[in-house]
């Protein structure tokens, strides 16, 4: 039996979120040229991309996005990649973007990939902070803070409407 989905964000509540965070990204960063947003991959990525489609109707800042692949199964190997060449990011402020922070475990290792260049900044966006971290990582812009039980799942659905869920 497929568990009960409860909507907590509309796609009129998340478009919202995500320009709240656009106009924030934008205020940490009005003095730089350009910035990079880093988005794990797979719903990390796709939130990322709807993230600077908002800064782009805000702001002239130049938003370079970067995958970020990570084997959430076996994240203590070197199994994190970022695309493209990290000497791009030196001196750059750079924005780490998931969709959903459970245990702050994937942004953790995600790091590891990061400090291999020399940024200027790193910060973290996330559309939900679930408040259950085991890591100390902070979430810098932050949709939804949500209060959930262990066993309760988030799930964001990104299609034309994006849609957040508790299960």
């Amino acid at each position: 039996m497929e568990k009960e989905k409860n909507l907590i964000m509309d796609s009129r509540q998340v478009d919202q979120r995500i320009n709240r965070i656009a106009y924030q990204i934008y205020e940490d960063n009005y003095t730089e040229k350009e910035i990079y947003i880093v988005g794990i991959k797979n719903k990390g990525y796709k939130f990322a991309e709807k993230i600077i489609a908002a800064m782009n109707n805000i702001c002239k800042l130049k938003v370079n996005l970067r995958a970020l692949t990570i084997d959430k199964s076996n994240q203590v190997e070197d199994n994190v990649k970022i695309e493209g060449d990290l000497k791009d990011l030196n001196n750059k402020s750079v924005i780490v973007v998931d969709d959903v922070l459970n245990s702050g475990k994937t942004i953790i290792y995600s790091m590891k990939a990061l400090l291999e260049a020399d940024t200027k900044k790193i910060r973290t966006a996330l559309l939900v902070d679930r408040d259950h971290k085991r890591f100390p990582v902070m979430a810098d812009f932050v949709g939804m803070s949500l209060t959930t039980t262990m066993q309760e799942h988030v799930l964001v659905e990104f299609g034309k409407q994006t849609k957040v869920y508790l299960s």
